[in-house]
């Protein structure tokens, strides 16, 4: 195997990277269109496939039909989009518009703008799972504010709509008769959002879940309620008892590592500044530059060079990553963004003695390429490329 060095090359080549930098985007955009499906069959026409494998079980993957990676990149290629050249535009508008009439298959089947991970036309729990379908419908998870929030934005909701689910997201928090039983004791008190919107659901913190729901806030400007001050106040306790380096599945449940939440808050902080988590931006930046040393995967790399530019730092210079080409690199199956944690729900100490049990590793090649081009995108912005 040859040994590849294109992060490398596209730090510390400043006369051909605007250039190069151009052209692994469209590159990339031309990729992600190639493997959204133009016909429906395993994955619905339009979508950004995903698959999933059982952590137990690491050599078999299933397709996973779910409106997150979907979600994910309309949304992610929207936010970037103005810094796109027109050819780049063309293929980019392309994928959204064949991506959009996914995203109903989603909703709430009574109609309100909420929506799920898996498809509600036809109640499904780990689709293509065998044996596991058998319930469907009586085990069916219920619409949790990550898609909801992340499928609003991609859609470019209305005002009017995202005021409405604003206001029913208030009725789900960790407070009066509904409480949470499986997070660290200095937590327990704050009545931050939970993930579910189901009442039947124990209540459950993730902290990226809440990276994205202000997000939602901020990029709306909607009113600050008491729910988004409490979730901001755990953000805060999260990063000043360092729980995101040491603890970072059990305070992000749902995406695992360190990397993934340092990338969540960067994209939080990037849109707009909020004092409080200001004061956290050399601290991250530093555990950041940590992580980027440690990273497991070029991917690994790429999310967290992103989040190092969104703080206004220099991305440390990548590793020699041994791939036959650039492809395989962003494609790699071992970089997870999301993980499915069904022991995240249960209570401690049961959620502490089986959070491997109950764990689905997600890999989307499609989205891989949505990251990298951002990561580009981010470069260019800051002079690097």
């Amino acid at each position: 195997m040859m040994k590849s060095r294109f992060f490398l090359l596209l730090a510390v080549l400043p006369a051909v990277t605007a250039r190069a930098n151009d052209s692994l985007i469209l590159r990339s955009l031309k990729r992600i269109a190639q493997l959204q499906p133009k016909e429906s069959s395993v994955f619905p026409k339009g979508s950004i496939p995903s698959y999933r494998l059982y952590a137990w079980n690491g050599d078999r993957q299933k397709a996973d039909i779910n409106a997150f990676y979907t979600g994910l990149t309309v949304f992610t290629l929207r936010d970037i989009q103005q810094q796109f050249s027109a050819e780049q535009q063309r293929v980019s508008d392309a994928i959204v518009h064949r991506a959009l009439p996914v995203f109903a298959k989603f909703r709430n089947r009574s109609g309100r703008y909420t929506y799920n991970f898996w498809p509600t036309d036809t109640a499904q729990i780990f689709p293509n799972a065998g044996w596991m379908n058998w319930f469907n419908r009586s085990q069916a998870l219920p619409d949790d504010m990550d898609d909801t929030v992340i499928l609003l934005m991609a859609q470019r909701a209305q005002d009017s709509v995202a005021k409405a689910v604003h206001a029913l997201m208030q009725g789900y928090t960790n407070s009066g008769e509904r409480n949470i039983h499986n997070t660290f004791a200095g937590y327990k008190h704050i009545a931050a959002y939970s993930t579910w919107f189901g009442k039947k659901m124990p209540v459950d913190f993730d902290v990226c879940v809440l990276a994205n729901t202000l997000y939602f806030v901020q990029s709306y400007r909607l009113p600050w309620t008491a729910a988004d001050s409490a979730s901001l106040l755990l953000i805060e306790k999260v990063l000043s008892e360092k729980k995101h380096m040491h603890a970072a599945a059990y305070v992000s449940p749902h995406y695992n590592r360190s990397a993934n939440i340092l990338y969540h808050l960067s994209r939080l902080m990037a849109l707009r500044p909020i004092p409080s988590l200001e004061k956290y931006r050399p601290q991250l930046i530093a555990e950041a530059g940590q992580a980027f040393a440690d990273a497991r995967s070029f991917m690994e790399e790429v999310i967290l060079s992103t989040a190092l530019l969104r703080w206004g730092a220099v991305p440390p210079q990548g590793k020699a990553w041994h791939a036959t080409g650039l492809t395989e690199l962003i494609e790699d199956e071992r970089f997870s963004f999301f993980i499915a944690n069904m022991a995240s729900m249960l209570p401690d100490p049961l959620k502490q003695w089986l959070h491997s049990a109950g764990k689905f590793y997600y890999h989307a090649p499609a989205y891989n390429h949505v990251l990298f081009i951002e990561n580009l995108v981010w470069r260019k912005k800051n002079g690097l490329g």
